[in-house]
Parts: C-alpha cells; sequence; structure tokens
C-alpha cells in the first residue's frame, strides 16, 4: 500500500482515555497519540440519606461521567480531523460496566463504576435465583463480584424505578458507538463481559434474564469486531468538521490487545501484561467443564467467533507499588534502575505469589513483600534489588501454574508464549518466563491495545487484506524479541515450593 491511510483508536482506561492516529503505508504502522484525557469515577450523593438499602455503603454511589468523555471524544476526534483524513474511528473500553437508554435514545443516568457498593450481597442473590454452576454451564464467565449480571441484578432487586424505563440495555463501548453513529447494537467481546451472554448458543442468555427479572427486550442486537457501523451521526460530524466511518473492533480492551498479538501459530498462548496479567489461549469454542469452572477460569469473546479463555493475574501491581513505597520513603528510583537492581539479586532466594490477599490493596507493599516471604518460611528479601527480584519471580511462577492449568483444562499443549502490552518493557520478567515455563517467549508489541483497535478497523475496510497480512504489519512495524529458555532445573524446584505455598496463604481470588 503505497497511499497513506489514517485511522483513529480511542482507547479509553478505568484512569485516562487516549487517542492514538495510526497511520499505514507501505506495509507499516506508525502511532502518534493525539490526545490524552482523565477519565475515573467520582462519588456522588444519589439517594436520600434515609432511604439507603441495606447492604450499600452509604448515600453515595460511584460513576462514570461519560457527558464529560464525550466531550474529549468529540475533541479527540476533531483534532485528529484537522490534520489528516480519518479512514475511520473505533473505540475500545473496559469490560463489564453498562448504559441504559430510554425509549427515545436518552441516557436514563450516568453509567456505574464496577467498584460501587450496590452489588454488595448481589452474587448470593443470584445464586438463590439460578445455581452458580448453571450461570457458569451458560456464559463460561469467571465468577466476580463486578460483572454487569449483579449491578444489573441490584437494580432489579431493589425495584429501580429506573428498569421501567429502560428500552436498551448497552456495553459502555457500545454507548459510545451509538453516539458516534446511531447504531444500539453490542459488541461481542465486551457483550462477553456481562455474564448474561450465553456463550454456547452465542446471544443473550434467555434463562438468566427471566432468572434474575431483566426485561428482555433491553438487551441488543450482538455483531462481530470487525463490524461496519456507518458514517458519524450528522451531528456529529458537524460539530466536529468530520466525515468519517465508525468501525467496531474488539471493544474490550483485552480483546483489542489480543488482536495485536503477532503470532505465525495457532498453537501459542498469550499474556496481556501491565498492571493486570491476563494469561489465556484462543479457542474455537468456549472451554466450559468442571475443571474451568473449579479454576473459576473465563470465556469471553474473541476475533472471528473465537473465544478468549484466560485468567486474571495480579500483574506488576507488586513491583509498582514497592516503587511508591520507597518514593514516599524519599527513595525515588525508575522500574530501569529497580530492574538493575533485580538482575544482580540472587537466584530464586525467595519469591511471592502476586495473587496473594494481602497484596491487593495499596499500600507499603516492599513491607507486605517481605511479610509473605516470613509467611512462607523462605529468606526475606532487604534490599531493593532482592525485593523486586521475588516479586518477578514470583509473577512467573504464577505465570506457568495458571498455563499449565489452561493447558490441562483445554486439552491443549501450546509450544509459544507471546507477551504483549507494557509489561514487554521488563526483559527480565520475560526471561524469567521462558526459563521457568522451558519455552520460547515472545514479546511486543507495548502498544498492543491500540494497534489491535486499529489493525481490526483497517482489515474491516479493505486496507488491510487479511489477518496474516496484520501480523506481517505488526511484525515489520514494532520491536518483537525472542527469549529462549535457559537452565529450567532450579525454577522447576522453586515451581514445587511454590505449590506447596498454596495451603499456607490466602489469594485474592
Amino acid at each position: 500500500m503505497t497511499v497513506m491511510k489514517h485511522y483513529l483508536a480511542l482507547d479509553l482506561g478505568a484512569e485516562s482515555g487516549r487517542a492514538i492516529l495510526g497511520t499505514i503505508q507501505n506495509g507499516k504502522i506508525t502511532l502518534s497519540e493525539e490526545h490524552r484525557f482523565l477519565t475515573g469515577a467520582e462519588s456522588v450523593p444519589t439517594m436520600y440519606p434515609d432511604q439507603v438499602p441495606q447492604g450499600l455503603d452509604g448515600d453515595c454511589s460511584l460513576l462514570w461521567d461519560f457527558t464529560r468523555f464525550w466531550h474529549e471524544i468529540k475533541k479527540s476526534i476533531h483534532l485528529v480531523g484537522k490534520k489528516v483524513k480519518i479512514e475511520a474511528v473505533g473505540v475500545d473500553t473496559w469490560g463489564v460496566d453498562f448504559a441504559l437508554l430510554d425509549k427515545k435514545g436518552m441516557l436514563v443516568a450516568s453509567p456505574y463504576n464496577y467498584r460501587d457498593s450496590r452489588s454488595n450481597g448481589m452474587m448470593e442473590e443470584a445464586f438463590s435465583r439460578l445455581s452458580k454452576e448453571k450461570i457458569y454451564e451458560i456464559t463460561g464467565i469467571q465468577f466476580m463480584p463486578l460483572n454487569s449480571l449483579y449491578n444489573l441484578l441490584a437494580m432489579s432487586a431493589r425495584k429501580s424505578p429506573l428498569l421501567p424505563i429502560v428500552d436498551k440495555f448497552l456495553m459502555v463501548p457500545d454507548l459510545i458507538n451509538y453516539w458516534l453513529s446511531g447504531k444500539a447494537v453490542a459488541e461481542f467481546t465486551d457483550a462477553t463481559t456481562s455474564q448474561i451472554y450465553n456463550s454456547r448458543i452465542r446471544q443473550w442468555s434467555d434463562e438468566i434474564i427471566k432468572a434474575m427479572g431483566f426485561p428482555r427486550h433491553i438487551f441488543p442486537e450482538v455483531i462481530p469486531p470487525g463490524t461496519i457501523l456507518g458514517p458519524l451521526r450528522r451531528s456529529v460530524a458537524n460539530e466536529t468538521g468530520v466525515q468519517t466511518l465508525v468501525i467496531a473492533p474488539a471493544c474490550h480492551d483485552t480483546g483489542a490487545a489480543v488482536s495485536a498479538v503477532p503470532a505465525e501459530v495457532d498453537d501459542f498462548i498469550w499474556i496481556s501484561s501491565g498492571t493486570w496479567s491476563i494469561v489465556g489461549m484462543n479457542t474455537p469454542e468456549p472451554v466450559i467443564n468442571e475443571a474451568s469452572f473449579k479454576y473459576n477460569f473465563t470465556n469471553e469473546g474473541g476475533l472471528d467467533g473465537t473465544y478468549r479463555f484466560s485468567k486474571n493475574i495480579m500483574g506488576l501491581w507488586v513491583v509498582q507499588q514497592c516503587r511508591q513505597q520507597w518514593v514516599d520513603e524519599g527513595r525515588e528510583y525508575s522500574y530501569t534502575e529497580l530492574t538493575e537492581m533485580a538482575k544482580s539479586a540472587p537466584l530464586l532466594k525467595s519469591f511471592v505469589d502476586p495473587d496473594y490477599s494481602g497484596f491487593l490493596r495499596p499500600g507499603r507493599m516492599a513491607d507486605k513483600v517481605k511479610e509473605y516471604c516470613e509467611l512462607t518460611h523462605q529468606p526475606i528479601p532487604q534490599s531493593e534489588g532482592e525485593i523486586i527480584r521475588a516479586a518477578l519471580q514470583g509473577l512467573a511462577l504464577r505465570y506457568r501454574y495458571v498455563i499449565e492449568k489452561l493447558e490441562e483444562v483445554s486439552g491443549r499443549k501450546m509450544s509459544t508464549i507471546h507477551i504483549v502490552g507494557g509489561g514487554t518493557k521488563n526483559q527480565l520478567l520475560s526471561q524469567f518466563t521462558a526459563d521457568v515455563l522451558g519455552r520460547r517467549v515472545i514479546t511486543g508489541p507495548s502498544e498492543a491495545t491500540g494497534i489491535g483497535n486499529l489493525i481490526v478497523q483497517a482489515i474491516a475496510n479493505k486496507d488491510i487484506g487479511s489477518w496474516k497480512e496484520g501480523v506481517s504489519i505488526i511484525r515489520n512495524s514494532f520491536e518483537i524479541l525472542t527469549f529462549e529458555p535457559g537452565d529450567k532445573h532450579p525454577w522447576d524446584k522453586a515451581f514445587e515450593l511454590f505449590k506447596s505455598h498454596l495451603d499456607k496463604v490466602k489469594l485474592a481470588y
């Protein structure tokens, strides 16, 4: 392709949103961050103090300010449209949160944040209406109180006056797509995160909807990633001065990140690495059985009708929080400096499990690492390098534990590990991962979510001919590194010890 084509990815996270311009030419794609804005939720009084239902934390709710986000989205389109001709725009966001529209298409209330207390007790309420086993058998989705199912049930169980006037249930990226294009539909990869979607028959679950008392008519048509929704609404086009298409990529951010895995073979494990790590594999059908239920694995939608059979891990959170403790104490190290210190520390002297419940909340994480080692009768790390090495080694060991369980439950053995996302910048962790698994690890790109969003748009618009061509473009455009495994024997011994700790510590989930 000698003609330069420009696509805009709107990548919204729980803390910030970004407008990423992707330019495709001559078999390569270049990225430019054109605008960044804060997202975040606000605690807002939403109830009379004397009418707070039992189980809620108070008279305030944690809400997203989507009218402000909408202003920033339109600003993003305007800013980029002044510079280049935009072929299309695509949105990806976090999962589970949703918005509700009335019969005229008006937002009936600000969308709730998934951390709001209204879901307190709703998992138990749901299981009283439909068994936990049955919900998993239908959806294949891991159980977390933040899932859409429990937040919508809070409205149904408490007889919210809003629910009778609702005409459409839209996940967060679907709301933005609706405002952009006028099309009120649900994108597959994000709809599956709701735990209301029947993964086996690939439609909203009538059984769950009926059991929970939800109105059936509010759930919209589900469309696949890569669907062209149409041109910008006339009002949005006039306001931004831009004429372009709206394309639904993989609208769930993890789905978008996995879309950017530059794999040349089908048998690979992927890790989306950052503050959280999501470890998984792509499967043609959901993996739903007694073992996947036991280990609380999830089956979220992927590209081309596939599923992402996966598990969440607490990721680099422990490292980030250790650094924050030292900053607070007046010792400010860069991540590069901390990694260099960790390289010099002894091999497998001690390690932690990143999913330990004590690591879930912020605060004095380096002290918590020491406490974990004391609890599990390991040598207590003293220096900053030893503490960071304990965290990175533990994360690699947790990767192995989850990967072996994924392969055991799915019956599939994978030859290669692909790591994408910001965590690929930590090459020491990548080497640890290769060593502990005894397998080749391929890392990159680091900006996987935005790249996946952009590539899916370009394929839908026929500026990229196939997914194979998309993979070639990614490999030609970004640094892709390969890590070969070293001596696996000391890691095998450490892994047995790691597993023995599971009986001694409480995990976060």
